[in-house]
């Protein structure tokens, strides 16, 4: 055991030193060493210290799925006690995607700005804060502008918890991590689920939404505490390199004094800052294909979240038989975003990717020839099928953005992305109603397979797809 830590402390000085041979003494002052931070993550070993970073990340990733999913759940428990339609949701549902929209682009901006650790400790204070207080609002439009302000962290939660993992992890490890970042959302919608089952027949949805919203109030002071700063953020700024001199110190690196910190292979590419070069020619192609799929594929995710409970009541369906439709929607796509990831890791992300567009179209619309009543143990194992085909595409698409977009608007352009991902969320908050109420289950489920046909041509258009590690080349 004691070797194995002392290879890897070898390894990582080994890198510093090589870092420093092959990008040379400073400019700035006659026999400072320059460390290149990115070699040192990229070719390291993945730390203990990496990894527990890597785990706080992706616990404030399952209380956003948390949280997230606790009103698809309780729509139908408000609406019979306060004797509402349960279309009548659609804005409060509405509310809360938008807030996600913005929340995720002014995450970006902070995070790309301010630094990754204050965007994400302030998102997930905001969220559970305004979860909380759900649970005392009197009426609809207090519950929505409170999901509105609860969507402005959970949006901004999702992209900078992802770029915090791109950033501390080594690239061999990279897309594996993201992914296992990405499907902690899906398993806080099973949480969700659970919790739910239990404490909406015994206390109603009032207590769903004050105990809910407290375990990320509680997360978020173990953040504050807990959570360091992205070396490669810090690696910019020339006035915190003593902070990074210390984080580089739980790495196992112990720089010189004189040190002086660069990101080569990152800062070449990085000719352009903020939103507008997301626009640049380097990046205009992916970033519209990307705009366009986190857009579709949140569509039909979020169309699920929000209504496929209601759905399966609407079908004649116990609200047990619909919780467990939901909540196996989200343990599929648990085990799907898992597989996917391996897959990405050893062949690329641009045919799994497409692959699971095509499944997750094709199980939809088998889907529309079952009878839900007859065969209900078989519409939740189809429905978990579907969410996992779903879920990986989606969940995979943020390694693909950490990959796409360098260290300078890594946060931007992943949050940016996932605006549009928030986007199509608001839109599935009345297109699934819509579709419910106009088309009925059948043309419901449709609508996730032509979404998902959609997502398929949106991915093949992107160009730089993460490579294979068969062949080392872009796919």
């Amino acid at each position: 055991m004691l070797a194995g830590v002392n290879e890897n402390k070898m390894r990582i000085h080994n890198l510093a030193v090589n870092s420093n041979d092959i990008v040379g003494n400073s400019a700035e002052s006659p026999g400072a060493v320059r460390l290149d931070i990115g070699r040192i993550i990229d070719d390291g070993p993945f730390t203990r210290f990496q990894k527990t970073v890597a785990l706080l990340a992706a616990a404030a990733v399952i209380m956003d799925g948390f949280d997230g999913q606790l009103i698809g759940f309780a729509i139908p428990v408000i609406a019979q006690e306060w004797s509402v339609a349960r279309s009548t949701f659609a804005p409060v549902v509405a509310a809360g995607l938008l807030g996600m929209g913005i929340g995720s682009a002014c995450a970006g901006i902070i995070g790309d700005r301010f630094g990754r650790r204050v965007a994400l400790v302030g998102s997930v204070l905001m969220f559970g804060i305004a979860t909380s207080v759900v649970g005392l609002a009197p009426n609809l439009f207090v519950i929505g502008m409170l999901r509105f302000f609860a969507g402005l962290g959970l949006g901004g939660a999702l992209p900078t918890a992802t770029t915090f993992v791109a950033e501390f992890a080594p690239r061999r490890r990279r897309t594996v991590a993201i992914t296992a970042t990405i499907v902690c959302v899906p398993l806080g919608g099973m949480l969700a689920g659970l919790f739910s089952g239990y404490v909406l027949p015994h206390s109603g949805w009032r207590p769903l939404f004050l105990v809910g919203g407290a375990f990320p109030v509680f997360m978020a002071i173990l953040l504050m505490f807990n959570l360091p700063e992205s070396p490669r953020f810090l690696a910019r700024r020339r006035e915190r390199w003593a902070e990074l001199s210390s984080i580089l110190g739980r790495f196992g690196v112990r720089p010189p004094a004189e040190a002086v910190y660069c990101d080569e292979a990152e800062q070449v590419r990085e000719q352009h800052y903020g939103l507008s070069s997301l626009l640049a020619p380097d990046y205009r192609r992916d970033s519209v294909a990307l705009w366009s799929a986190f857009f579709l594929s949140m569509l039909t995710i979020y169309s699920a979240f929000s209504w496929l409970p209601t759905m399966l009541v609407s079908s004649g369906l116990s609200t047990a038989v619909a919780s467990a439709g939901l909540t196996a929607y989200n343990a599929g796509g648990v085990l799907g975003a898992l597989l996917c990831a391996m897959a990405i890791a050893r062949y690329g992300s641009r045919i799994p990717l497409l692959l699971c567009c095509l499944a997750g179209a094709i199980s939809a619309l088998m889907l529309t020839q079952l009878g839900f009543r007859d065969h209900s143990m078989l519409l939740i194992f189809g429905l978990g099928v579907h969410g996992l085909f779903v879920n990986a595409v989606q969940s995979t698409m943020f390694a693909l953005c950490a990959y796409v977009y360098s260290t300078s608007v890594r946060a931007t352009g992943t949050a940016t992305a996932a605006m549009f991902g928030r986007l199509g969320a608001v839109t599935s908050s009345f297109a699934g109603a819509a579709a419910i109420a106009s088309l009925g289950p059948s043309g419901y489920l449709a609508m996730l397979g032509l979404t998902m046909l959609l997502v398929l041509a949106a991915l093949a258009a992107i160009r730089h797809h993460l490579p294979s590690v068969m062949d080392g080349k872009s796919h």
